[in-house]
């Protein structure tokens, strides 16, 4: 089974996650940014959700990880908690 990490930063609008992308590629550290502006508990422990398998993670979410590109920051992707920047740092297929 396909196995991913990743790390996150989820925001409540779109524009605040615009914000933290320009402010990422400007030089700003990932796991701080999702430790001051992540809603979500892994945001503390700068956006890690550790290892998990496909299907682990909501349809949109997983359409990211399990295809897209590593080591970038992916986003905003809108999901039913909100805006997600996403950077998958390592995948398995």
């Amino acid at each position: 089974m396909p196995t991913a990490q990743a790390r996150h930063i989820l925001v409540p609008s779109e524009d605040t996650a615009n914000e933290v992308k320009t402010q990422i590629e400007g030089g700003t550290d990932f796991a701080d940014a999702a430790k001051e502006h992540s809603t979500c508990p892994s945001g503390k422990s700068g956006g890690d959700l550790g290892t998990f398998g496909k299907g682990q993670m909501v349809p949109e979410f997983d359409a990211v990880i399990f295809s897209d590109e590593l080591n970038v920051v992916h986003g905003p992707v809108q999901t039913q908690f909100g805006y997600h920047l996403i950077e998958i740092t390592s995948r398995t297929d």
